[in-house]
């Protein structure tokens, strides 16, 4: 719940987001758990109830004030039952107005299968020794992630020219936080090889990577291991910064 939080507050934020942002107004209705146009609805007793479903359908009915969508999370979303589930179907496929959705499940093969397959699978596994696992505190790592999610869209979905981006957001980060920042890539990208040859992996997954090659990925994971061997030999970080998109494309644009 405090990972998505904080990446409700990276779309919206009025501002350049930050962890812990205490300068807008939106980031502060979000930690004090009173945003107009963010509603939380989970299990009332042992279930999530047609009637809560419903509620949540009128409300956003009525156009969102405070944010250019309305957002609704679900937790436990396993725990809604037939009714509230055949509510929550219709509303999927029939929103009314600008909505974004999030279900949050230990168990998502519990969720209806026809919910399941109108939504967007993002697997977390955020077990508390992850970030233990780069030597880091827990909010430097999610501070990276957040900067890692943004660089990978840019580099993977967008494909923007990430060459600007290292020199506005990146340039302030120390040597030893570029440093961690590719530990972690590298460890994203060794995930998705895992998962392909079904080897148990405790980092997030990013969908998008299951349009690559496996040997588009294995490539990005030698390309990354270099690097890392190059930033321990003092090398320049914004040149091996500019190497690593630039070969990253290079390595998109092949024709495998």
């Amino acid at each position: 719940m405090e990972v998505l939080l904080n990446v409700i507050k990276n779309i919206f934020c009025d501002g350049e987001y930050s962890l812990n942002c205490n300068k807008c107004s939106l980031c502060h209705l979000i930690d004090v758990n009173n945003l107009p146009s963010l509603k939380i609805i989970e299990p009332d007793g042992n279930f999530i109830k047609k009637d809560q479903v419903l509620e949540l359908k009128y409300i956003f009915s009525k156009d969102s004030q405070y944010t250019k969508e309305s957002i609704y999370i679900i937790k436990n979303s396993e725990k809604m039952n037939k009714e509230a589930a055949n509510t929550m179907l219709k509303f999927l496929e029939e929103p009314e107005g600008k909505v974004i959705g999030f279900f949050i499940t230990n168990y998502p093969d519990n969720v209806m299968l026809t919910i399941r397959s109108r939504c967007q699978h993002i697997d977390i596994n955020f077990d508390n020794e992850v970030h233990e696992l780069f030597d880091i505190t827990r909010d430097k790592y999610e501070e990276l992630v957040l900067i890692i999610n943004n660089y990978l869209q840019r580099l993977e979905v967008e494909k923007k020219e990430s060459i600007l981006y290292n020199k506005k957001y990146l340039q302030e980060l120390e040597r030893e936080d570029i440093k961690k920042m590719l530990q972690i890539l590298l460890q994203i990208y060794k995930s998705e090889l895992d998962s392909r040859y079904n080897l148990e992996n405790k980092m997030i997954n990013y969908p998008f990577l299951k349009l690559y090659s496996t040997n588009n990925i294995t490539k990005k994971v030698n390309l990354i291991i270099e690097l890392l061997k190059e930033i321990s030999y003092n090398v320049n970080i914004d040149l091996l910064l500019d190497r690593f998109v630039i070969e990253m494309e290079a390595i998109n644009n092949e024709i495998v």
